[in-house]
């Protein structure tokens, strides 16, 4: 953290893409810019432990690449129907969590609604309202159009605001 911001990278899970968006955040906690957002793309045909540690490796590398001050992953929905999902979801969020970790990054985890409510103030908001308000509040050309970039930013932005909101909070 430099005394004119920080740097937030924010994570959309998934163990076919992991989206990631990197930005640079304000001491008033305003994005001021995209440093990195991407995807990153699981090989699929390979077995649950090494398509874990492709995705461990590859958050290793981008934390190395960005130097990030925190990490903040999505916390993942899971429908009761969907419980074998939910389980590699747990899985991959746990490679998230490490990669931070070893890396030394505090990390934190933000619910779906909240991440929603603080990009367009709609906690159920569709995936095409949130891409839309990401671009305008990242002051973006054009919205990303890969909905997990998306996703990644929103975790980054609704982790700017919350954090100068808990700084409000203590003044």
């Amino acid at each position: 953290m430099t005394a004119s911001g920080y740097r937030l990278l924010g994570i959309d899970p998934g163990l076919r893409m992991c989206g990631y968006g990197c930005i640079d955040v304000n001491v008033g906690g305003t994005p001021e810019g995209v440093v990195e957002a991407g995807v990153i793309r699981v090989p699929q045909k390979k077995p649950l432990s090494e398509r874990l540690a492709y995705l461990h490796q590859s958050l290793m590398d981008l934390m190395r690449e960005c130097s990030p001050d925190r990490v903040v992953v999505e916390q993942v929905f899971v429908h009761r129907d969907r419980v074998q999902t939910a389980l590699q979801m747990g899985h991959a969020r746990g490679v998230m969590l490490l990669a931070a970790g070893q890396n030394g990054l505090p990390c934190d985890e933000l619910a779906p609604a909240e991440i929603k409510r603080a990009v367009t103030g709609n906690g159920r908001a569709s995936k095409e309202q949130v891409q839309h308000a990401v671009g305008i509040l990242l002051g973006l050309p054009e919205a990303p159009t890969q909905p997990d970039t998306a996703d990644a930013l929103a975790v980054a932005i609704a982790a700017a605001a919350r954090g100068a909101r808990e700084v409000d909070a203590t003044r």
